[in-house]
């Protein structure tokens, strides 16, 4: 996974110090949109123990400045696990999120930016006897670097560096739960594509 990582900057470092403004290679201004987003799936066996999960989060943004990007997301995600046919969990997860970004390079082929997140989610929990719905805030600030491959299309990598949850846990006299992190795992690092329209 690092020489994964390690090739990826190299490729964009060797990018950004080629990168010229206005060469045809792609990169924002004003007025520039894009959709991104991500989809996981995922299935584990292990003896007569097995899990699901599927999500999918469609992101969309624009430039209100050069240097600005605002925009929105919706994600859904299920996740399933049980042992010897009797579930242990059964959840699903509605997600609405506003994310803002600022791009330091924003026309050239090769940009750094800062991002700032907000996300709410509804999560339900299907098991018999222990229906519930909790409802969870998100907050996250984050770097990531883009690089053009075309005049459309972009390669990028985001790290969210610092993060706040607070989870009402079904609510109805139950403890929240808040969680506060500033990741240092370099290998939390995602990895995307963009297309710019």
């Amino acid at each position: 996974m690092k020489k994964v990582i390690l090739s990826a900057l190299a490729v964009m470092t060797f990018g950004f110090a080629n990168a010229q403004e206005g060469n045809g290679n792609g990169g924002f201004s004003k007025g520039s949109m894009f959709i991104s987003g991500a989809l996981s799936i995922e299935s584990t066996k292990t003896g007569e123990a097995k899990s699901s999960g599927f999500e999918i989060e469609p992101r969309f943004g624009y430039f209100v400045t050069d240097n600005i990007a605002i925009g929105g997301k919706l994600g859904f995600g299920t996740s399933k696990a049980e042992v010897a046919g009797v579930d242990t969990v059964d959840n699903s997860a509605f997600t609405v999120g506003a994310f803002g970004r600022y791009y330091f390079t924003p026309a050239s082929q090769f940009s750094l930016f800062g991002q700032a997140g907000l996300d709410y989610s509804s999560i339900k929990n299907n098991l018999p006897g222990a229906d519930f719905k909790a409802n969870e805030i998100g907050i996250n600030v984050g770097l990531g670097l883009s690089y053009f491959v075309s005049n459309d299309w972009a390669i990028e990598a985001t790290w969210a560096g610092l993060g706040y949850t607070s989870n009402d846990n079904g609510g109805d006299g139950a403890e929240k739960t808040s969680t506060f992190g500033l990741g240092a795992d370099l290998r939390a690092i995602s990895f995307g594509v963009v297309y710019k329209f």
